[in-house]
């Protein structure tokens, strides 16, 4: 909006002029969003607590988590409104990526709050059935997909993207683009959602893969840097930095309330909508395969859960964890709280930078 409004007028003013720059605007997206965290985070615990919008925190979890009960729950609104007041504020609003980013957002989040409601209101704690969410998770991803595929922004590249380690080389999927679309953007929302159990774990683990994708958005959508690196050029795809970092500055205000002690949680109303727009990101810069080492930790979450479930059927009771997801294993090996969550975060961080480097690695 700021950007719609102020830089027309960088002829009379020309200090205005550096709101063309995509990383000016970025970086006063993340603090922005970082500092209406912190401004509205205590009103936020205070409005919640006040309406009793406590956690119901589910029997089969660790021992320790039931001390957790009853602590404020639905943080996600206090991430997401300074996400979308400095998206609105900060970026180009005609970008279609920035577009499909808040529809992502929004949607999603209208889904977590939906869930989250019903665990403290209804007093049932697993929320929707999985078919529900799975449904309504799957039908954005449709539509992204959809939009993707038959209104592009670059008709020639439009099924295309990145093939890790290879100079030159891209993956075609044709007609599949839009089932591929589909399988990343709910596999990123479900991995993230199964991942947010340790007190600042999730928000942690999203704001380095948001910087990640900060990042590599913005070689995907600066054509000297992407022909440079031999990746896909994706013109417009450089405004979600602007989005990216406005996650990594609301994921960081979040985390002061939301570090160990919690004070706070964010929910499936943040877990959900972040888990998408990570994999959205992912997809708008033709870095979809990525993803898998972007977000190490969360596939290797997700993994154990689904290791667990398989094993467990076939070997009719037998366990390869003492708890999954792998967080809830650790703790019952006696890790403490905090430690699992920082080692974890720093996991995060090498593979991140791993990420990074395979763009040389080509």
């Amino acid at each position: 909006m700021l950007y719609l409004l102020l830089y027309p007028l960088r002829e009379y003013f020309s200090p205005l002029n550096l709101f063309h720059y995509i990383t000016f605007r970025a970086a006063y997206a993340g603090a922005l969003s970082l500092i209406l965290c912190l401004i509205f985070g205590p009103m936020m615990i205070r409005w919640i607590k006040k309406l009793a919008l406590g956690q119901n925190i589910r029997a089969e979890v660790p021992e320790r988590h039931k001390m957790k009960s009853g602590t404020p729950t639905m943080g996600g609104i206090l991430i997401l409104t300074s996400i979308i007041i400095a998206v609105l504020l900060l970026a180009d609003l005609t970008n279609r990526y920035i577009q499909l980013g808040l529809l992502t957002l929004i949607w999603l989040g209208v889904l977590g709050y939906y869930d989250d409601y019903i665990k403290v209101r209804l007093k049932r704690p697993r929320g929707l059935s999985k078919r529900s969410k799975l449904i309504a998770q799957f039908s954005l991803a449709f539509i992204i997909g959809f939009i993707l595929y038959f209104f592009p922004v670059s008709p020639e590249i439009k099924t295309k993207t990145n093939f890790l380690l290879f100079k030159n080389v891209s993956i075609n999927f044709g007609i599949f683009y839009i089932p591929f679309v589909m399988i990343v953007i709910v596999g990123s929302t479900n991995a993230v959602n199964l991942t947010d159990g340790l007190d600042g774990l999730a928000i942690g683990l999203l704001s380095a893969a948001a910087a990640t994708y900060a990042f590599l958005v913005y070689i995907a959508g600066n054509v000297k840097l992407a022909q440079y690196l031999n990746v896909i050029y994706e013109p417009g795809c450089g405004e979600m930095v602007v989005f990216c970092l406005a996650i990594v500055g609301a994921g960081l205000g979040f985390l002061w309330f939301n570090s160990y002690p919690a004070d706070i949680f964010m929910g499936d109303t943040g877990s959900l909508p972040l888990g998408g727009i990570i994999g959205l990101t992912a997809i708008l810069s033709k870095q979809e395969v990525l993803l898998l080492l972007v977000g190490g930790v969360f596939v290797i979450e997700a993994g154990s859960v689904l290791l667990q479930v398989i094993y467990f059927h076939a070997t009719k009771g037998r366990r390869i964890f003492k708890m999954a997801p792998l967080h809830h294993h650790f703790e019952l090996c006696g890790w403490q709280e905090p430690k699992i969550v920082t080692r974890f975060w720093i996991l995060a961080a090498l593979f991140g930078l791993l990420a990074i480097s395979s763009l040389k690695i080509r």
